[in-house]
């Protein structure tokens, strides 16, 4: 908050107390009763921007790095540890580092979307995947790194739920040690990734919870996917914060851009998210149609930033 800058809120307090207070009592109090007033009207911290490198496929990271510098940016996320250089080159962080991918029987790949924790028979070939890139990760300043629970193909969700806690209990000292977070994402399982497990927030929060509400387990509340799947986007938000360690954004219908040209209101959901004290990345996720694709970025971080 800049006390530089004058309001009428902020005038009122000047006058009733600057005739009798000194300078630094004033300075003091003022900071105070501004502070008090942002909680009274639910203010709360700055989210932080960020991009997904992927939505901007025919963009040479080089140039996604120096667009991101100049639009304001922090980080560039979804990236694989041979990124890691291009982006603290230019001083930028990845907020959320990739999945892992390992070859399983019948060569059929683990760690991406389809094939992840809710599999016992996938543990040990996840675990020699995650801990690695856990390490790397670690060593590069970058401590969240995405996971997914899988497919049901079949699988009951009370099952599922129980052998993902049974596989991540297994990566929770190792992520302990290195101060890393695994955060499992919520996507729709009705448009992009059918039959896709934690579609639902209520059971990712409950996933959270059996594993002890550790701090190395959170959730990816991806506001696009979530407003496809359950909608109430700024009530679930503030219900299930405590277990969310990162947001994505999207514009629904489509997964376009984020502007007046879809049904989301993303101010008002950045200010419930605000509200919260959530002070983590908001990344960009949306797939830009217009030619100008960081035209599109730079609109979507000035929609997204608000007081």
């Amino acid at each position: 908050m800049n006390l530089s800058q004058p309001s009428p809120r902020r005038g009122f307090l000047r006058r009733g107390v600057a005739s009798s207070l000194g300078v630094t009592a004033l300075t003091s109090l003022l900071r105070s009763q501004l502070e008090a007033a942002d909680a009274a009207v639910g203010g709360g911290g700055k989210v932080r921007h960020s991009v997904c490198k992927w939505c901007y496929k025919g963009i040479p990271l080089e140039t996604l790095c120096q667009a991101a510098k100049e639009i304001g940016l922090e980080s560039i996320e979804l990236l694989d540890p041979a990124d890691f250089p291009t982006v603290q080159a230019h001083g930028l962080h990845c907020a959320m580092v990739s999945f892992p991918t390992i070859q399983g029987p019948g060569g059929v790949k683990i760690g991406p979307i389809p094939k992840g924790w809710n599999r016992l028979e996938h543990h040990d070939l996840l675990l020699q995947a995650y801990e690695p890139l856990m390490a790397t990760s670690a060593a590069a300043g970058f401590k969240q790194v995405i996971c997914f629970s899988g497919n049901r193909e079949g699988m009951s969700d009370d099952q599922g739920l129980e052998n993902c806690a049974i596989g991540l209990k297994r990566l929770m000292p190792k992520a302990e040690q290195l101060g890393v977070t695994l955060v499992m994402e919520l996507l729709n399982s009705k448009v992009n990734h059918a039959d896709y497990m934690c579609d639902h927030t209520a059971w990712g929060a409950a996933l959270c919870e059996r594993l002890g509400s550790t701090p190395h387990f959170k959730l990816l509340y991806d506001i696009y996917h979530m407003q496809i799947m359950e909608g109430d986007v700024i009530a679930t938000i503030g219900k299930h914060h405590a277990h969310i360690a990162h947001y994505h954004t999207g514009g629904v219908p489509g997964r376009a851009e984020i502007d007046e040209t879809q049904e989301l209101n993303y101010p008002a959901i950045i200010r419930a998210i605000q509200a919260t004290g959530y002070t983590g990345f908001l990344g960009q996720e949306f797939i830009p149609k217009r030619e100008d694709k960081l035209a599109s970025l730079k609109q979507a971080v000035s929609i997204c930033t608000v007081t």
